[in-house]
């Protein structure tokens, strides 16, 4: 009797420390894993595209455009991850590339943006 008790006690545990798990899964925000991908790349391109930024403002003295950065092969990135948009604000001593969600998605979602200071952060 003494070891279907252990047993029993041994099985509620470890429903307890799967179901745990489960719920620790779920990313915060309760968006999916492809969600919690997407926006780990978008981050990428933020700053790699930050990262482009710098180098051109470094060898011409000021920040360009997506497409400047492109042309000057600064850049290799194309396009937006999952339907986001990029888009880039240069000026003369500062840059902002943002990343806005795609307008037809139906989940709720967080537009990015990255400046000079190579921070990435939600869009207010």
């Amino acid at each position: 009797m003494k070891s279907l008790v252990a047993l029993l006690l041994a099985a509620v545990v470890c429903i307890v420390l799967y179901r745990l798990y489960l719920t620790q899964a779920v990313p915060a925000g309760g968006g999916t894993p492809h969600q919690t991908i997407a926006v780990t790349g978008v981050k990428n391109d933020l700053l790699a595209i930050a990262q482009a930024e710098r180098a051109y403002q470094a060898e011409h003295g000021a920040y360009a455009s997506l497409d400047e950065l492109r042309n000057s092969g600064s850049l290799t990135l194309s396009g937006g991850r999952d339907g986001y948009i990029y888009a880039a604000e240069p000026s003369q001593a500062t840059f902002r590339v943002t990343a806005t969600c795609p307008v037809s998605t139906t989940q709720p979602c967080t537009g990015y943006f990255v400046d000079q200071t190579m921070e990435v952060r939600a869009l207010p």
